[in-house]
C-alpha cells in the first residue's frame, strides 16, 4: 500500500498560458500520456505522475503528484523544462514549493566506477561500471541510460544538481557534459556492476571517443534508466546494425524458452560476429557488409522482407535499431506493407549517417 503522496506547486506568470499548456498537453500525449479535463483546467497522467493545472488571476497555477521522490523530481522537471521551452523568448520565472524540497541532484543520477575495460570485437569495447544501486538497471524496462561524456576542457568532472525550478543545473553550464543514450547490456547484481557496449569509429566523436579513452579508476555520472520493456509474443523478429546489438543481445536473454523467432544482425565483417545467447528457438543471421560503409546498403530491410512472418492467431513483434534510412525503410515495411498493429512493432533510428556520430 502507498504511504502517501508527494506533491509540489508552482505559480507562473505565463504571459500567454494557453498555447503553452495546449502545446505541453499536446507533447505528453506523444509520450503516452492521458490527458483529461479537470474543473479548473488540463490534468494530464502519465503512469502514477499526475499534473493539473489552473489559473489565478494572470498567473498559471500547477501542482504535480507521485508515488515517491524520483517521480516528483521527473514531473516538476518534465513540466518546467517544457513550459520553459513552449514559451519561447519570454521564459517565465518558476519556483516550486511542497514536497521535493530537500532534492539537491537528480535522483535518477548516479557515479559510477570504470572496473574493466576490454575489446570485444576489432569495433567493439565493454566497460563495467560498479555502483551501489545497479538494481534499478535489472528488468528490461530499463535498457537504456543516459552516460555523460566530460567536455574535454573541464578537469574535475562535473555532476548536476537541481535547480529551484526543478530543472537540472550546473555549475559551469558552457562546459557542461554531453548527454549520449547507451544500452545496458548486462548486470551482475551480485557485483554490482553493470556492462555497457560502445562501438568505435575511425572519426570517434564524444561517445566513441569516451569509450577508447576511459581507463579503469575512471568516474562516469549516469542518469536512467529508462526504456518500455519487451512485449511478450510467440514469435519475434529482431533486426539491427552493431548499434543495436547490444540492446538485441540482452532481450534474447531475457526470451522465455518456448518462443521462436529470428534475428537479423548486420555488422562490419566476420570479425564483429559475437556468441549470443537465448533460451529461446531463434535463427541467427549475421549481414555482412565487407567493405560497404555503415548505414550504406540495404542488408537490413532486404533480409526483414524474405523473412517469413507467421499469420493466424500468434502473437509477432518486430524490434529493430538502426541508422536513420534504414530505420525509415523498415518502420514503412511494418506499417504499410506488412499492416502491423503497433503493439506488435518497434523500430528505431540508433544513428545518422553524415551526422556527428554514429553511437
Amino acid at each position: 500500500m502507498q504511504d502517501r503522496e508527494y506533491t509540489a506547486q508552482a505559480r507562473i506568470a505565463l504571459r500567454n498560458p494557453e498555447p503553452v499548456i495546449a502545446e505541453f498537453c499536446e507533447h505528453m500525449l506523444e509520450h503516452n500520456a492521458e490527458v483529461s479535463e479537470g474543473p479548473a483546467g488540463p490534468v494530464l497522467r502519465l503512469g502514477h505522475i499526475r499534473a493539473a493545472f489552473s489559473s489565478d488571476g494572470v498567473e498559471t497555477l500547477v501542482e504535480v503528484a507521485a508515488p515517491d521522490l524520483e517521480g516528483l523530481y521527473l514531473a516538476r522537471m518534465s513540466v518546467a523544462s517544457h513550459i520553459l521551452e513552449f514559451a519561447g523568448d519570454d521564459p517565465p520565472v518558476i519556483e516550486w514549493t511542497g514536497d521535493g524540497g530537500e532534492i539537491a541532484r537528480p535522483p535518477n543520477f548516479q557515479i559510477l566506477d570504470v572496473v574493466d575495460c576490454r575489446v570485444l570485437t576489432p569495433h567493439m569495447r565493454r566497460l563495467t561500471l560498479w555502483g551501489e544501486n545497479v538494481a534499478r538497471f535489472a528488468g528490461l524496462e530499463a535498457l537504456h541510460l543516459n552516460l555523460m561524456v566530460q567536455h574535454p576542457e573541464i578537469g574535475e568532472p562535473q555532476w548536476p544538481h537541481v535547480g529551484a525550478n526543478g530543472v537540472i543545473a550546473w555549475d559551469r553550464p558552457d562546459l557542461r557534459p554531453l548527454m549520449r543514450k547507451y544500452t545496458v547490456r548486462s548486470v551482475d547484481l551480485a557485483a554490482g556492476t553493470i556492462d555497457i557496449d560502445f562501438v568505435l569509429h575511425a572519426d570517434a566523436g564524444p561517445g566513441s571517443g569516451f569509450a577508447q579513452t576511459t581507463a579503469v579508476g575512471d568516474r562516469v555520472g549516469v542518469v536512467g534508466p529508462g526504456g518500455g520493456g519487451l512485449v511478450e509474443a510467440d514469435w519475434y523478429l529482431f533486426a539491427g546494425d552493431e548499434t543495436a546489438l547490444p540492446a538485441i543481445a540482452r532481450m534474447l536473454e531475457h526470451l522465455p524458452a518456448g518462443a521462436r523467432g529470428k534475428v537479423l544482425l548486420e555488422v562490419a565483417d566476420a570479425a564483429e560476429v559475437q556468441p549470443l545467447a537465448t533460451a529461446a528457438s531463434v535463427e541467427i543471421e549475421w549481414l555482412l557488409r565487407d567493405g560497404e560503409p555503415a548505414g550504406g546498403t540495404t542488408l537490413l530491410i532486404d533480409a526483414i522482407r524474405k523473412t517469413d512472418f507467421p499469420e493466424g492467431d500468434e502473437r509477432r513483434y518486430l524490434w529493430a535499431g538502426c541508422e536513420f534510412e534504414a530505420f525509415r525503410a523498415v518502420r514503412s515495411f511494418a506499417r504499410q506493407e506488412k499492416r502491423l498493429a503497433n503493439t506488435e512493432h518497434l523500430v528505431v533510428s540508433y544513428w545518422r549517417r553524415g551526422a556527428a556520430e554514429a553511437e
